[in-house]
């Protein structure tokens, strides 16, 4: 396999998978479907932010579960590709049968949620995985933000596409109807188009990883042996010490970025009194900064380092925090948000570009694996201690506040962190 970074095919075919995964992400996740089932399709508001949140949490935890285990059982049978594909073509047809959730299915609505989020998070174990070896130690970094930026642009487009052709016009495309919201289930299959046509060049052009496989490679070994590998980075974790306390400092100021995403529009139409067309502005405005925040800040990546790139990044994000927390104004606050989306993209780029730099070859899925394992297993801190603050000072400022600090500890433990010992654990 080509391990020099050069090889512009496999490099296109990787970035395009994040160009199409990150539809979902931004019409289901986070801006559309998300505010439908809220609106239309529970009951009321109340119950609709309930079971949404409730949702999202048995999949950060399913994930976190599944994530080191399905890493594990792809490095010893040359499953990674297969693994991928399978997870997306389930993401995509999950997310298609969203279309047939009428206002009032609740449940239906979330089992294919659950499923097709779970498919999505479980996916990206492996598309991260790609990345150490279509890369170079040389442009980890680069590719990484480009990746992260594509996917932010895909994202922007989708929602783009959906907005012009069937959330505003009086006459969706194609004959559909806005009645019970046909119009706006219909970005449920674009959302399943999209992610299935632009995933095809990773597949096509891609190549496999050669895994760690054994002699027997009937399915009962395989599985033996992922389970024992498993055991056994469990047994010799202190060997990878920089990758164990990257991945703590990690989990901190990750959920930082976390509440940031969940609560940045609420923030901003309760403190600021923000519209919900100034909110959908709001996040495209975001999201265009954080997308030019990894292409550029992933140069940087190359020539400074990981760490350097994570570190800056959270000095950054804790400035905009505490701006945004004493901001007088709209448009101070603009400014912070600005800030937080040009940082928010490297800071999770340049994560996985560090992680790429010191995983050892034979466990690079099972090390991605515990990436997200990292990234799901606390993220509902952040979203607590905010609710809790909040409602102890009676003040949205004082909840957002505590999100400087996540990022502030993130930084202390990541400080740790010493990058060329943990290039030299990986044999690199």
């Amino acid at each position: 396999m080509n391990r020099t970074g050069t090889d512009k095919k496999q490099i296109f075919g990787w970035v395009m998978y994040d160009f199409a995964n990150s539809a979902y992400t931004t019409l289901i996740v986070t801006f559309i479907y998300a505010t439908y089932f809220v609106s239309a399709i529970a009951p009321d508001n109340i119950h609709g932010t309930a079971l949404w949140s409730r949702a999202v949490t048995l999949t950060a935890f399913s994930v976190a579960f599944l994530s080191p285990l399905l890493g594990a059982l792809a490095d010893h049978g040359n499953l990674r590709k297969m693994f991928l594909f399978i997870s997306t073509l389930i993401g995509a047809a999950a997310s298609a049968m969203l279309w047939f959730v009428k206002p009032g299915q609740v449940y239906q609505a979330l089992i294919w949620f659950v499923l097709s989020n779970i498919a999505f998070e479980v996916g990206m174990v492996f598309y991260n995985a790609f990345l150490p070896d279509i890369a170079s130690e040389k442009n980890i970094g680069r590719i990484s933000g480009i990746g992260w930026g594509v996917g932010y642009i895909g994202g922007l487009l989708a929602m783009f596409v959906a907005m012009a052709g069937f959330i505003n016009p009086e006459n969706p495309w194609f004959g559909v109807s806005r009645e019970s919201g046909a119009n706006i289930r219909a970005t449920c299959i674009l959302v399943a188009l999209w992610y299935g046509l632009f995933s095809i060049p990773l597949f096509v052009l891609v190549k496999s990883s050669p895994g760690n496989p054994k002699k027997d490679s009937s399915k009962a070994a395989i599985i033996r042996a992922a389970f024992a590998d498993l055991k056994d980075t469990f047994k010799d974790i202190r060997s990878y010490r920089e990758i164990v306390t990257l991945l703590i400092a990690r989990m901190i100021y990750n959920d930082g970025l976390v509440t940031i995403f969940a609560f940045g529009g609420i923030y901003a139409a309760g403190t600021f009194g923000f519209s919900f067309k100034e909110i959908m502005i709001f996040g495209i405005v975001l999201n265009l900064a954080a997308g030019t925040g990894a292409l550029i800040m992933g140069i940087f990546d190359d020539k400074l380092g990981g760490k350097a790139t994570i570190q800056i990044s959270n000095i950054i994000l804790t400035l905009a925090v505490i701006l945004a927390v004493f901001a007088p104004d709209k448009e101070m606050f603009w400014t912070a948000g600005v800030l937080v989306g040009f940082f928010a993209g490297p800071n999770q780029s340049a994560s996985r570009s560090l992680l790429g730099r010191f995983v050892p070859r034979e466990k690079e899925n099972q090390f991605f694996g515990f990436f997200t394992f990292s990234g799901k297993l606390t993220a509902f801190f952040g979203p607590l201690f905010l609710g809790i603050l909040t409602q102890m000072f009676n003040s949205q400022r004082a909840g957002v506040a505590v999100v400087a600090v996540f990022f502030v500890i993130g930084f202390l433990i990541l400080s740790k962190v010493d990058e060329q010992a943990g290039k030299a654990a990986a044999g690199k």
